[in-house]
């Protein structure tokens, strides 16, 4: 080859190079442009997308009943999603704030005194920086940090509504949402689009119905039972009964000192009552959690632990949801990938 031809080859080359690049660099921007275009309203987004794919077997079911109107049935699902969730979830939030506020006046009063935390606690895995910062900066000055949590209860009951108004949306687009996922799965690994699309929908049903599910409506049975007792703090009890189920923590760890507790202030017939009911709705996970979860995907429960509690620290209240979500579609798609195994999930998602 002579020397001219070589030359020219090169200069093609380079011109390949600059073209890639400009290319690439374009496409980097764009994408980073979206990125903060999208950042804010990521999680409301996704956690739309989520519960749109965990409620989808019931739109189909209910749009059938209206003659396949699918936009009546999103319709209809949003209105009871908003009055299940807000109804409820504003008690609880409401009674939460007010214990927070009393609680605040105490430690003000000087009838309650929060010490210091151990310097061994901020070496505990995952949460024992984080939890010695807020137990030390609340030792210190508690309305101040007290005072950090109520706007975030408010948001977060904002967010999760917001989010179902976003599902409903979704749920009209449910199946091309559907062609769309698995088209890029099978870019991505050629001949298991299918098997890792499915394998997704059944991991996030699993967890949304199995998980996240039982534990609102533990949290939900226990308020209720709580606040007609008038239990002092119930609704935030009911929070924490909510956290507490949801990163896998029996109920009946809360239910129990509440127990004793009514059997020493009430009459003994009305405490046997609460007594027995509140065993039986924090023990109802062992009867809701094979109903819901049907034939998904079984999760450990450490996976759904970490994402839990690192989705609420990452992203506040919202936050505690996603989080067990996504680890969990993190997780088993993972497992299936090292596995190579190319049979998709038990739960059948011929139709998402």
């Amino acid at each position: 080859m002579n020397k001219p031809a070589e030359l020219a080859e090169g200069q093609q080359f380079q011109k390949n190079m600059m073209s890639f690049v400009i290319q690439l660099a374009a496409l980097a921007a764009l994408i980073a442009y979206c990125i903060i275009i999208v950042g804010p309203f990521a999680g409301l987004v996704i956690w739309g997308v989520v519960t749109a794919v965990a409620v989808y077997p019931v739109h189909l079911k209910l749009a059938s009943v209206f003659g396949g109107r699918e936009k009546l049935s999103a319709i209809l699902i949003v209105l009871l999603g908003l009055a299940i969730v807000l109804f409820p979830g504003w008690i609880m939030v409401k009674s939460a704030l007010l214990s927070i506020m009393t609680f605040a006046d105490n430690v003000q009063a000087g009838t309650v005194h929060i010490p210091p935390p151990a310097e061994s606690v901020e070496s505990w895995p995952l949460i024992g920086e984080r939890l010695y910062e807020s137990w030390s900066n609340a030792a210190h000055n508690v309305e101040e940090t007290l005072a950090e949590f109520q706007p975030q209860l408010r948001e977060g009951m904002l967010q999760i509504a917001a989010s179902t108004i976003i599902a409903g949306v979704t749920l009209m687009y449910t199946q091309s949402g559907y062609n769309l996922t698995q088209s890029i799965a099978e870019k991505v690994v050629p001949g298991r689009g299918k098997s890792l699309t499915d394998l997704s929908v059944a991991t996030i049903r699993s967890v949304t119905n199995g998980v996240l599910g039982v534990a609102f409506i533990q949290a939900v049975l226990l308020g209720v039972g709580f606040a007609v007792m008038d239990v002092p703090h119930a609704g935030l009890l009911a929070v924490v009964v909510l956290i507490t189920a949801i990163i896998q923590i029996p109920a009946l760890l809360i239910a129990l000192p509440v127990i004793i507790w009514v059997f020493s202030v009430a009459e003994p017939l009305p405490a046997t009552i609460f007594a027995v009911y509140t065993l039986v709705a924090a023990a109802s996970d062992n009867v809701l959690k094979p109903i819901l979860l049907g034939r998904g995907v079984n999760l450990p429960a450490l996976v759904v632990l970490i994402g839990a509690i690192g989705g609420m620290i990452a992203f506040g209240i919202i936050g505690l949801f996603l989080g067990a979500v996504i680890f969990g579609l993190a997780y088993s798609i993972g497992k299936a990938w090292l596995e190579g195994d190319n049979t998709p999930p038990a739960e059948s998602t011929d139709q998402v």
